[in-house]
């Protein structure tokens, strides 16, 4: 028999669908990284997203046998762990005010490098980032993980699609709006204040 390690996704999902116990183990260790960053930046709350990962783990597990293969077991995978953050969400929904403009695309993208980091908490602990997670907080759900996807881990808009199951067109407008609404929340961070030299013996601004 082929070492689990060797094997494709779809293969090993198959091989759970028959009875193997040790092909869904090697499937959560290819892929819990990944769908753990998309869940804390979705949620903003890693107790949640653990508690998000382990439900789509979970559903994922019960789900094998009816997997039809027609997208990527990743793609299937991110789209559980998707709806199951979205079941959470839910029960929080904020709807905040609409600004017009869609510059925040230079600070999400900023923090697609901390989301692809091999780290075990990849929500970040810098200020900058708790600022984005609070703002994607005042956002509607749809616009939050079409921007986390895209913005933030990286994805193309075509495999956002997939996992969100929608149009890439769709995807493509959820970001417009969600960039143009995160604005207010995130402009600090694009043009942050030159510090004040406030030991200057002048008083002054610090110029000589």
């Amino acid at each position: 028999m082929d070492a689990v390690q060797e094997l494709p996704d779809k293969e090993l999902l198959s091989r759970h669908a028959r009875g193997d116990d040790q092909a869904f183990n090697e499937l959560v260790r290819r892929h819990r990284e990944r769908m753990w960053a998309v869940a804390v930046r979705v949620l903003g709350d890693p107790e949640e997203a653990s508690d998000a990962l382990q439900d789509a783990f979970l559903s994922a597990f019960r789900a094998a046998g009816r997997f039809r293969g027609e997208a990527q077991v990743s793609t299937w995978l991110h789209r559980i762990v998707v709806n199951a953050c979205h079941d959470r969400m839910r029960r929080r929904m904020v709807r905040p005010a609409v600004p017009t403009d869609d510059a925040t695309l230079d600070v999400l993208s900023n923090e697609r490098a901390k989301a692809t980091a091999s780290t075990p908490d990849p929500s970040g602990r810098s200020d900058s980032a708790m600022d984005v997670r609070a703002a994607l907080d005042k956002i509607p759900d749809e616009q939050r993980m079409a921007l986390v996807l895209v913005d933030m881990m990286g994805y193309r808009v075509d495999e956002a699609a997939g996992i969100l199951d929608v149009a890439p067109g769709t995807v493509k407008s959820r970001c417009a709006r969600g960039r143009a609404r995160l604005l207010p929340y995130l402009a600090h961070l694009r043009n942050p204040e030159r510090p004040r030299d406030v030991t200057s013996p002048r008083g002054g601004d610090g110029r000589s």
